[in-house]
């Protein structure tokens, strides 16, 4: 058995088993080596029953005098132990484990661990932890630190410890240490072995604390090693088209603009620009708040690469959002005589006109466009593509070591330290300005006894000033599953909201519509026929209505503060005073608190960060859907460790020979390096 076997080698670990801890992102010996508990339970205080008080939380040992099964009035068991020692004897309870008087059988000698209380009138120990002791054996869930982990269902903490204590006795030789001992020193790491005996073997909280730091510093690690191999991988290429920046034109283009950019929007561009005239192909992701003019700013580099006679290719995750490009760059091209043309799922081939710029959806993809000269691709919402759709897609427009210039873009607002680590192998361009003239948008928290009057203040903005409605619900059709029955769904909410403001126009949007319909419902609110839209988050990016002035949310406590912060994007748009209404029903004081900071603060960057902490990162774009990476054991909050790890990372490329068994753990950066470094690799290895 190694660190990779299966954690179905275990004693007690079969087909059941390992589907379960499956869900625990476990199965190997590896995994569950690395499973770090989430807190502790101090019963290393051990002392004879005599000596026991009240309150306190000890181990004591001894054996069972007496046990039984015993029934309540309601008909259920409780399990009464005696457990004596030669000072004295105590009571232990358990509830609803009717086996134990076959486990904890009169005369076996066991260990006791947890909380001295009462029981009628009578000290004793209420749902402890037990196990017996075996001769020449240490205690495993009593008479120390006990570790509390993550569970599942079927696998408790004390049935995870067991195997912990098996996988690491059997491994503990092969836990082979990767880091030098020099880095070790610097950084002040435990060895891998030390930091995995003192993780779930701790002689107190302190050193369970460093091994901790340690396990979490490798999670980084193997995270920043990716980026930098993709970052260079990435730069083995060269640009399919080396693009000549005119300065001049493209000061033409920006005073064409109907607006002056901000300092953060210029700033993004030279970078950009910048970028397109180098040896080594642009792969620069362009972040920014709602509404803060990333469009504007890719605009200006497919600009440059159409006035290099090159093809610009735009891709978006919704027909939605590649509709609102396809019209906001027609209509900044109009004057230039720029082509754009826009390709989703319902547009044939035949139908595909030759442009300077695709805009699209995934469509992109396949075969529907015949693209001849790419250089450049914008990828927006990127975190919405998988890696493969946006590797194919660079590739179908480049060859094989020859890649087109690529932007990414977000406006999912990113904490930095999440954006460096997790988008590390990428350049960062933040936009972090709002264009002058958009109005702060007034937030409310609404619980269920204010709905109506909400309802009435809203019905008098519409009629008194002619102003539109967004209400968005986070389902599209009402759930079956008990815990999802309070959610509001859209197409409930439509007929529910038709009733209550009655005559006025009501609609509805969500995501399974086709793209005629979407753009029917869309046409008809743009066209100011639909006063209240109702919508599934399909809203959440794209759609741009200067006249929506109320964005209504529906349980907003399912969505994540970055999500409703860009819901409430969508509105505030024109020069109208805008709202944002957040209805709950949850009284939970951390959803409270996390929903009045939307009502404090208009940065996304500073709610993202707030999440982050409240949260964690996969809830940066509402959900878990999108592939962001979780951390097991590293927290996103430790900027220190992340850059260690970063450095460390970058060490290792630099001098491989030092860093050798990295590679023996099969991390090959043997792979990624030059020639050169490929001879040093070898050198060591003799």
């Amino acid at each position: 058995m190694n660190m990779d076997s299966s954690v179905g080698e275990l004693s007690f670990v079969g087909p059941t088993y390992e589907r379960r801890l499956e869900k625990l992102g476990i199965k190997k010996i590896e995994d569950l080596l690395n499973h770090v508990p989430h807190r502790y339970l101090d019963f290393s205080l051990t002392s004879p029953i005599a000596l026991a008080q009240l309150g306190e939380t000890l181990t004591v040992r001894g054996y069972v005098a007496t046990i039984k099964n015993q029934y309540t009035r309601s008909g259920k068991k409780i399990q009464i132990a005696e457990i004596a020692d030669a000072t004295a004897s105590v009571l232990a309870v358990w509830f609803n484990q009717p086996f134990l008087v076959r486990i904890l059988y009169p005369g076996a000698k066991v260990s006791l661990a947890g909380k001295i209380d009462w029981f009628g009138r009578k000290k004793a120990f209420i749902s402890p932890e037990y196990e017996k002791i075996a001769p020449g054996k240490k205690t495993v869930h009593t008479g120390r630190i006990i570790p509390i982990y993550p569970e599942t269902s079927g696998i408790s903490s004390k049935w995870i410890r067991g195997r912990v204590k098996e996988a690491f006795t059997l491994n503990k030789s092969g836990l082979l240490e990767f880091l030098p001992d020099q880095t070790l020193k610097t950084l002040k790491l435990l060895t891998l072995k030390d930091a995995i005996e003192s993780v779930h073997f701790p002689k107190n909280l302190r050193a369970a604390e460093k091994g901790k730091r340690r396990l979490a510093f490798n999670e980084l690690l193997l995270l920043q090693i990716k980026n930098v191999y993709r970052k260079l991988n990435w730069q083995k290429n060269r640009p399919v088209y080396k693009f000549q920046i005119d300065e001049t034109l493209i000061e033409t283009f920006i005073s064409s603009l109907p607006f002056v950019l901000t300092s953060s929007q210029s700033r993004g561009a030279q970078e950009i620009l910048e970028d397109l005239g180098k040896d080594i192909p642009m792969n620069r992701l362009l972040q920014g708040d709602v509404g803060s003019g990333k469009t504007v700013v890719a605009a200006i580099a497919a600009y440059a690469s159409c006035k290099n006679g090159y093809e610009t290719i735009f891709m978006a995750p919704t027909q939605i959002l590649a509709q609102q490009h396809f019209e906001t760059l027609t209509g900044l091209f109009k004057s230039f005589g720029i082509k754009t043309s826009l390709v989703t799922s319902e547009t044939k081939k035949s139908e595909v006109k030759k442009a300077d710029i695709y805009v699209g959806t995934h469509a992109l993809i396949h075969e529907k466009v015949n693209f001849s000269e790419v250089g450049l691709v914008v990828i927006d919402e990127q975190h919405r593509f998988g890696v493969e759709q946006r590797a194919h897609l660079v590739k179908k427009a480049g060859r094989k070591t020859v890649s087109p210039h690529v932007l990414t873009m977000t406006a999912t607002p990113i904490p930095r330290t999440v954006a460096l680590t997790f988008y590390g192998d990428l350049d960062l361009s933040t936009i972090s300005e709002l264009p002058a003239g958009r109005k702060r948008i007034t937030t409310w928290i609404v619980p269920p006894g204010k709905r109506d009057g909400a309802y009435s203040w809203i019905a008098r903005e519409i009629k008194q000033e002619k102003v539109q409605v967004f209400v968005v619900c986070p389902l599209i059709e009402e759930s079956e599953k008990e815990t999802m029955t309070t959610l509001r769904a859209a197409t409930e909410e439509f007929k529910n909201l038709k009733k209550i403001f009655k005559p006025l126009n009501v609609g509805l949007l969500h995501g399974r519509m086709r793209i005629k319909e979407k753009n029917e419902v869309l046409g008809r609110f743009r066209e100011g026929k639909t006063d209240i839209l109702v919508s599934t988050p399909v809203v959440e990016v794209g759609i741009d209505v200067a006249n929506a002035t109320i964005m209504l949310i529906e349980a907003a406590e399912r969505f994540g503060l970055a999500q409703l912060h860009q819901l409430r994007g969508r509105v505030g748009r024109g020069e109208k005073k805008s709202y944002c209404l957040l209805f709950t029903q949850s009284k939970s004081p951390k959803v409270l608190t996390r929903l009045t900071a939307m009502t404090k603060s208009i940065s996304g960057f500073e709610l993202a960060e707030l999440d982050l902490k409240l949260r964690g990162p996969g809830e940066l774009f509402g959900s878990k859907q999108h592939g962001f990476p979780e951390l097991k054991i590293a927290s996103w909050q430790d900027i220190e460790l992340i850059r260690a790890s970063k450095k460390v990372a970058l060490e290792a490329f630099e001098n491989p020979q030092k860093y050798c068994q990295l590679i023996d753990l099969n991390i090959q950066l043997r792979e990624y390096g030059t020639a050169s470094k490929e001879k040093t690799y070898k050198k060591s290895k003799q």
